[in-house]
């Protein structure tokens, strides 16, 4: 990789760390191109995006963003998980590392807070956006069903 390459791809890394919302660093030793794959598909289903790079770039492009307290975690080879939703890195990688366990998780940020792997786990446990206004929206209908019940049983109840 040649002087340019390695300024593009800085540059490249710098845009990722400041758009995104949470970043998650795990250890991929032993995972096979086909699990490899399995795991950037199930990020990507997610909303969230993987990628693989040098760690010494990584710290770099780390400087000035609010990630910078993840720079200890870049030693071995490391995958980075990204998204603009909080929790999407977060519940993609921990699902994939309870099927495998050549995946591991080695910590994260989310927002400008370091997160240790616990606090990861416990983030990937949140219903996703989707879950909670389904949620939310059957939450808001019940009464209203509810009320129709009371009303139907009692119109049966008189004209009987």
């Amino acid at each position: 990789m040649n002087r340019e390459e390695k300024t593009e791809l800085l540059g490249e890394l710098n845009g990722i760390f400041s758009s995104a919302e949470s970043v998650v660093v795990a250890e991929y030793i032993g995972l096979t191109v086909a699990e490899t794959e399995a795991l950037r598909k199930k990020i990507r289903e997610t909303g969230a995006s993987l990628r693989v790079t040098k760690n010494r770039i990584a710290r770099l492009a780390l400087k000035g963003t609010k990630f910078e307290g993840l720079t200890e975690l870049f030693k071995g080879p490391i995958a980075l998980a990204y998204a603009s939703d909080p929790i999407a890195a977060c519940k993609a990688c921990v699902e994939f590392a309870k099927e495998n366990e050549k995946l591991v998780i080695m910590g994260g940020a989310l927002s400008d807070k370091v997160l240790t792997i616990a606090e990861i786990k416990e983030l990937a446990a949140i219903p996703s956006m989707d879950e909670l206004r389904a949620k939310l929206v059957g939450l808001l209908q019940a009464p209203a069903a509810k009320m129709a019940r009371v009303c139907k049983a009692y119109s049966e109840k008189e004209a009987a």
